[in-house]
């Protein structure tokens, strides 16, 4: 992908002349165009690649597709036509849904506005209101710099009147998940609005909705992630404990897990947004109080065929595995085993593998007889077989390094086991591959009793070696 940026109308400068001065099929233009601006390291994710209309008789150039449609509606909003602005909605939804650059350019072209004033001239049409708020999740997918101060008020103001109503309460959450995602402020904005009581609640009161019970996992997820990289310290951690500590947030999501056992998509949710809460001891502990342990497992072992629930299940043991009463529980209810046939039957899946083995090391860690019972288990060889299926990986490698170094740190006698199953070998080539696994590697080796060739890097300065 590249870095670069173009505009628009860059692009279609570049399409149209491939048509008039190349004699290009329109076709033929655009993929000439694609080629051209990717050959020079351009990103075009956010650039329609369509040729636009041509200029009507009197010269005035056409627009895309998508700006055709923003006119329509901006039309109808202007002259408040109701009757009208249900099938525009719809319309413009339809188009952003399709792909980012249809959304991009017509928010660069304001269609925020527009819709936002959509929503309120709908406010005392349930079903308009509805319609109005699905074509601003829409429009704000991708793009959630396009939400101000009025939008969050209203997205808010919403979610705490209509409570009560299914569908409203997931398109709201909706639009405030994808408001929230890679955006800090809006997240710390929609923290002090107290979206979180309204999230948790949201869960409680709708128990029986499936989409509502998962998006709104997916958004308390999102309040604790820290993927703005414009911001240099977000409120992630402080989000999880408010999650947790004032809103119950953990009894909440192992609750509402009960009534989809049979649903993957929503389990899978609801362990990733436990795993993202896993950030204190006493937090992890209190899961397994609740009843998190059991149901992890359980859904492990039910779900073996899902491998989006497994490498979720997996993460979520890694993160309450941080709490060392929490290892020796996780290690009697029978995870180990699972966790070792998770990687096993999903060793082509990089993910699991990197999931798996990361389990098992924070479940080695410091405990002497838990690593027995993983020896037992196979999962060293699990391990092993998991960095041969995935040399280029460098997060599999790193995490099978550790897994090898824990087993063996306090109990030497598990190395010579270990080496015979080629270890030495796997791990040597997977230093040598990535300059991130040297350390961990270095120290799997030292430690499995092998001799380790200090690798010299040259610091640039005269005479100075840094190993």
């Amino acid at each position: 992908m590249g870095s670069k940026q173009i505009a628009q109308e860059t692009f279609d400068e570049a399409v149209q002349e491939n048509i008039t001065e190349f004699e290009m099929e329109p076709e033929e233009a655009v993929r000439e165009a694609v080629q051209q601006f990717e050959s020079q390291g351009v990103d075009l994710s956010n650039i329609v690649k369509a040729v636009r209309p041509p200029a009507s008789e009197n010269g005035q150039r056409q627009k895309h597709q998508i700006l055709l449609t923003l006119d329509s509606l901006g039309n109808a909003v202007a002259e408040s036509d109701l009757a009208e602005l249900p099938e525009q909605l719809s319309t413009f939804a339809a188009q952003c849904k399709e792909q980012l650059a249809f959304r991009y350019l017509a928010g660069q072209n304001g269609a925020y506005p527009v819709v936002f004033s959509a929503c309120q001239l709908a406010a005392g049409d349930r079903d308009l209101l509805l319609r109005a708020l699905s074509t601003l999740s829409a429009l704000l997918d991708g793009q959630p710099d396009l939400l101000d101060a009025a939008g969050q008020e209203l997205l808010l103001h919403t979610l705490r009147e209509q409570r009560e109503d299914a569908e409203m309460t997931l398109a709201g959450i909706r639009c405030v998940r994808h408001a929230c995602l890679k955006h800090e402020q809006n997240r710390q904005d929609f923290v002090k609005g107290g979206i979180l009581p309204l999230l948790t609640g949201a869960i409680v009161q709708h128990g029986d909705s499936a989409e509502v019970v998962r998006t709104a996992a997916s958004a308390l997820r999102i309040m604790t992630f820290d993927d703005d990289i414009r911001v240099p310290f977000g409120h992630a951690h402080d989000h999880a404990k408010m999650i947790v500590l004032e809103n119950d947030g953990l009894r909440v999501l192992i609750e509402a897990g009960k009534a989809f056992t049979d649903n993957s998509g929503v389990l899978s949710e609801l362990c990733a947004t436990l795993s993202r809460l896993s950030v204190r001891n006493e937090f992890c502990q209190e899961i397994v109080d609740l009843g998190g342990l059991n149901f992890m497992v359980t859904l492990l072992a039910d779900c073996m065929e899902h491998p989006d629930v497994v490498k979720q299940v997996l993460s979520a043991i890694r993160a309450v595995a941080g709490n060392d009463d929490v290892k020796d529980a996780i290690v009697d209810a029978g995870a180990t085993d699972l966790i070792v046939l998770a990687i096993s039957h999903h060793l082509g899946n990089p993910q699991i593998c990197e999931q798996g083995c990361a389990a098992l090391c924070m479940l080695a860690l410091r405990k002497p007889e838990n690593c027995s019972v993983i020896m037992e288990g196979g999962g060293a060889l699990a391990a092993l077989q998991a960095m041969k299926a995935h040399p280029r990986e460098v997060a599999v490698q790193k995490q099978a390094c550790m897994l090898i170094r824990n087993l063996v740190s306090r109990s030497r006698d598990f190395s010579q086991p270990i080496l015979e199953m080629g270890a030495e070998n796997l791990i040597s080539e997977a230093r040598a591959a990535h300059r991130d696994c040297d350390d961990v590697a270095r120290a799997a080796l030292r430690d499995l009793g092998c001799k380790v060739e200090l690798r010299e890097l040259w610091t640039g300065q005269k005479g100075s070696l840094a190993q």
